[in-house]
């Protein structure tokens, strides 16, 4: 059994949405041998990366940064697992009210000293959250899984 951690913040709603989607996806009929975990950020600790095969992280723009609670998890977590995680696949999805952009290049710079490896683009849902945006975090949750099924990352 391979397993999938989510992990993100959310204060509106919107990126709860995307974990949910992400989450459902993850659930998919096809899926049959991942088992998912979805935490927000103050529930989830080292002990949940170090149970992950791969790992999604989901959080609002806030002041054109990741929200202060999505860097607490990674603060918290970081020194714990250090060494104890070799490469793992990660993905992204940031509810923006701008661009997401700054949220998106301080993920990256904390992500690649762990190490996780990204593997696809993240999803930015610009503006608001739409229905487009929901399905693609819904596929990415079941490409993720699927992908860990298959040894693929």
């Amino acid at each position: 059994m391979k397993h999938l951690l989510i992990v993100y913040h959310t204060q509106t709603g919107n990126t709860q949405r995307m974990a949910e989607a992400a989450h459902a996806g993850s659930q998919d009929d096809e899926v049959t041998g991942t088992e998912t975990r979805k935490l927000m950020c103050k529930d989830a600790g080292p002990e949940d990366l170090l149970w992950s095969d791969g790992l999604l992280l989901g959080t609002p723009e806030n002041f054109g940064y990741m929200s202060g609670a999505m860097k607490d998890f990674l603060d918290r977590t970081f020194y714990p697992v250090e060494g104890k995680i070799l490469s793992l696949p990660y993905a992204m999805f940031i509810s923006a009210g701008n661009d997401g952009t700054g949220a998106l290049r301080a993920i990256r710079r904390i992500a690649n000293g762990y190490p996780f490896k990204e593997i696809q683009e993240p999803i930015i849902a610009r503006g608001g959250v739409t229905d487009e945006h929901l399905q693609q975090c819904r596929d990415l949750g079941t490409a993720l899984a699927l992908g860990l099924e298959m040894d693929l990352f």
